[in-house]
């Protein structure tokens, strides 16, 4: 998802960090077929979920969920995060057009990796959810070829996924931008509530004994999502949701803010508003892990 994320979460001494990440060079489309299909027809094609807006992929690892991942990066995203490292996600039409098998036949290519690594396929953009028809085929198609999935997502749009793609998810990547409604906004451009909705949606769905694992990710930005009040208001959130379910989020993961979007937004020609923004120093970053430890949550 289009967020400000490191290649490893970081944390602070009391428990053990993720691997750090590896990726693997050469993403962008290379290896997946781009669709030829007529410009009227692609409409139809995407409603269907046989076709859809695609960024690009990648490999990597200790990235976008467990072992070693196929993330697929789907172009659209309602909202306008000031610290967006991927603005060139942000709208469906720069995207191209590929179709769903072309995704699934790069997954079979992979399943012996993933079997070895305990990995498998990320959905990631962008917003996921704006391309739910196509999202949810190939999430299903994956279950079934026996590979662990993942859909990384904001939660804004968390109405499109029905409850048979919340079936075929093993793993939410949800990111809780900030907790309070006005930061939030600030922050996105767009309301809270949905995502806190969506939140609370995924841990009712597993009472049904089907629910997805969650990993919540929250950006740390100094200045603009680092107040206290803000971070326990996360933190009071993602408890509510562990009350609903024990065990629905089983980790959050506190990502530093960097500055590695910046030149995208200069050749996007696009104002950008953390220009001046530092990373935050490591005292920072472990207050904040220790807030939400405080909360009873596993947090890096």
């Amino acid at each position: 998802m289009a967020v400000a994320s490191l290649p490893a979460p970081t944390g602070a001494a009391a428990l053990e960090a993720p691997v750090a990440a590896t990726a693997r060079p050469g993403a962008g489309l290379d290896g997946l077929t781009v669709a030829t299909i007529e410009r009227g027809d692609r409409l139809a094609a995407m409603r269907a979920g046989t076709l859809g807006s695609v960024h690009s992929w990648e490999l990597v690892t200790a990235v976008d969920g467990p072992g070693t991942r196929l993330t697929v990066f789907l172009s659209g995203c309602p909202l306008q995060c000031l610290y967006c490292h991927n603005p060139d996600t942000l709208r469906m039409r720069d995207g191209t057009p590929v179709e769903a098998d072309a995704v699934l036949d790069r997954v079979r290519r992979y399943i012996p990796i993933f079997r070895q690594t305990g990995g498998g396929l990320t959905l990631s953009g962008g917003e996921v959810l704006m391309q739910p028809a196509f999202a949810a085929r190939i999430l299903a198609e994956a279950k079934q070829l026996g590979v662990h999935t993942a859909l990384d997502t904001s939660g804004y749009l968390g109405r499109n996924a029905t409850e048979r793609m919340l079936d075929n998810t093993d793993l939410v990547l949800l990111d809780v931008k900030s907790g309070d409604p006005e930061t939030y906004r600030t922050v996105t451009g767009r309301p809270l509530e949905p995502t806190l909705a969506f939140g609370e949606r995924l841990a009712r769905h597993g009472l049904n004994g089907r629910g997805p694992e969650v990993w919540v990710r929250f950006v740390l930005v100094p200045g603009l999502t680092d107040d206290p009040a803000n971070v326990d208001l996360v933190a009071e959130h993602v408890a509510r949701w562990n009350a609903i379910r024990p065990g629905t989020v089983t980790r959050v993961e506190v990502l530093p803010f960097h500055q590695m979007g910046r030149e995208k937004w200069h050749a996007l020609q696009r104002p950008y508003a953390l220009e001046d923004t530092p990373a935050p120093e490591p005292a920072l970053v472990n207050r904040v892990v220790a807030q939400f430890r405080a909360h009873g949550l596993t947090s890096y």
